[in-house]
C-alpha cells in the first residue's frame, strides 16, 4: 500500500523527488515506536489540525504538564486535553472518528514528530488512533527554551475578524514560526511546521499572505495535501505571552518564482481570522533562528 495519496504523488514528481519520497516514505509506521512514546511523553504541547463541520481546517494549540501527551500502547496515543473553549476545534475533537493531524515539536532540541490518524472522545481530552507516525529532521525550527509557566486563571479572550488589521499584521509579519493544518479531500488531516527568518511569512494584504516552501524530507504532504484540497489552517504562536492567532482559509502553489533557498511559495486567502489570548501558561524566551533558514 502506497503511504501518499495523488496529491503527494503528484507534488513529488512535479519536484523531481519522487524517489527519495519513496524511500523516505518507507519510516512512516502505523505503531507507535518505543522512542516516539517516550518522546511524546515529555512534550508540555503540541499542535492539532481538523476540519470543522463547514470544511474549514484548523490548527490548534494545546498544552499541559509533561506526560498529558502519552502512548497507552503503541496503537493509542491519549491526551488529556483539549483545544481551550473559544477554540474552533474544541467541539470538533469530542466528536468519535474525526481525523486529526498531530506535530509535536520541542523547540530546546530542534525535534519534532507527526501523527496523523482519528480521534476518539476520553474522560478529559481524546485518544489518537495513529495512521501514520513519523519524525521529521530539525530544519528550520527555532531554538527557544521555557522561561516560566504562567498561572492562567482566566478564560481565554476570543477576537475574531475576516481581515488581519494592522495589529495584526504586525504580528504576522514579525513571525519566524507558524504551523500549518492542511487536508485532503477525504478529510485526513496533517499538522506541520514552517519556520524561517523573520519576515519570511509576508502580508501581501489584510487578507492574503505568501511564503517560501523550503526543502524538507520530499514526502510534500502539506503541498499535497493542498494541491488536492486548498482548505488549509495557520497557526501563529506569540511565544511571550501565550496568545495564538489562527487563521483559516484557502491556498494557492505558486511553483514559479520563488525567493532564494525555496522550491516554491504559497499564497493564503484569508477567510477568518480568530485571536484567543492566555491559551498556553508556557512563556517562551528568545528565539535563536535556525541556520538551515535561507538568508
Amino acid at each position: 500500500m502506497n503511504a501518499y495519496h495523488a496529491g503527494e504523488l503528484a507534488v513529488q514528481r512535479r519536484m523531481g523527488q519522487a524517489e527519495i519520497a519513496a524511500r523516505v516514505g518507507r519510516m512512516i509506521r502505523t505503531e507507535i515506536p518505543a522512542a516516539a512514546a517516550a518522546f511524546l511523553s515529555e512534550q508540555p504541547m503540541i499542535v492539532l489540525a481538523a476540519t470543522d463541520d463547514a470544511g474549514r481546517v484548523w490548527a490548534s494549540l494545546v498544552t499541559g504538564p509533561a506526560g498529558f501527551v502519552h502512548a497507552e500502547d503503541d496503537q493509542t496515543i491519549t491526551v488529556e486535553a483539549l483545544p481551550v473553549p473559544g477554540d474552533p476545534l474544541h467541539d470538533v475533537l469530542r466528536r468519535p472518528g474525526r481525523q486529526v493531524g498531530m506535530i509535536a515539536i520541542e523547540p530546546q532540541t530542534r525535534r519534532r514528530m507527526r501523527v496523523n490518524g482519528s480521534v476518539q472522545p476520553a474522560a478529559t481530552g481524546l485518544r489518537i488512533h495513529p495512521d501514520q507516525v513519523y519524525s521529521n529532521c530539525p530544519k528550520y525550527i527555532a531554538r527557544r527554551h521555557v522561561d516560566e509557566v504562567a498561572d492562567v486563571a482566566s478564560p481565554a479572550v476570543v477576537r475574531r475578524a475576516d481581515v488581519l488589521d494592522e495589529r495584526l499584521q504586525r504580528i504576522v509579519a514579525r513571525a519566524d514560526t507558524f504551523f500549518i493544518g492542511s487536508a485532503d479531500p477525504e478529510g485526513n488531516a496533517d499538522a506541520s511546521h514552517r519556520g524561517g527568518n523573520p519576515g519570511f511569512l509576508q502580508v501581501l494584504s489584510p487578507n492574503r499572505l505568501r511564503w517560501p516552501d523550503y526543502r524538507g524530507n520530499s514526502m510534500f504532504m502539506t503541498l499535497g495535501n493542498i494541491s488536492a484540497n486548498p482548505r488549509c489552517g495557520l497557526l501563529i504562536p506569540d511565544w511571550e505571552t501565550g496568545t495564538t492567532l489562527q487563521l483559516t482559509g484557502t491556498a494557492e502553489i505558486v511553483w514559479d518564482g520563488g525567493v532564494a533557498g525555496s522550491q516554491c511559495s504559497v499564497e493564503f486567502t484569508v477567510d477568518e481570522v480568530i485571536e484567543l489570548t492566555d491559551v498556553s501558561p508556557l512563556r517562551w524566551g528568545q528565539a535563536e533562528l535556525s541556520p538551515a533558514n535561507p538568508d
